[in-house]
């Protein structure tokens, strides 16, 4: 890896206007930040809710177990940023709003979908394994 490759990101450029640097020597150059804004757990349950149609505020929070409605403001605003999701504001007292999935959002949701239910597959044999080896190793302190 390259010593540029783990430099800080330059004071004042925001990261809106990085692009990836299309090297060979770094492969991971340019995708981390779509990576971590899809792989988030929020962003997942949310896609994955919107899959099934646009929904309003209220419906993804009683949907999503867990989220806040602070954490899922974030979350719908980060995924319009990106071009993910559409916020529709409709004319009405009091104002009604709505999310759906833009295009590129829906061709994500075959591949949010899989990793769903493969979590759901797999959740109790994960489990087990992290008692089995936080049996082993008593002093781990990765809970």
């Amino acid at each position: 890896m390259s010593p540029t490759h783990t430099a800080v990101t330059p004071t004042g450029v925001p990261a809106a206007q990085l692009e990836p640097c299309g090297k060979a020597d770094h492969p991971d150059c340019g995708i981390r930040d779509v990576l971590d804004r899809v792989g988030d757990k929020w962003s997942v349950l949310v896609i994955v809710e919107l899959a099934s149609g646009p929904r309003r505020f209220r419906e993804l929070q009683r949907a999503i177990d867990g989220i806040s409605q602070r954490m899922l403001t974030l979350t719908v605003r980060r995924l319009e940023r990106d071009g993910l999701a559409i916020r529709t504001v409709y004319p009405t007292v009091p104002a009604q709003v709505d999310y759906r999935l833009t295009d590129r959002g829906s061709s994500l949701t075959h591949l949010v979908r899989a990793l769903a239910a493969w979590s759901s597959d797999n959740k109790e044999a994960i489990a087990a394994a992290r008692s089995a080896y936080d049996a082993e190793h008593p002093d781990n302190e990765m809970r």
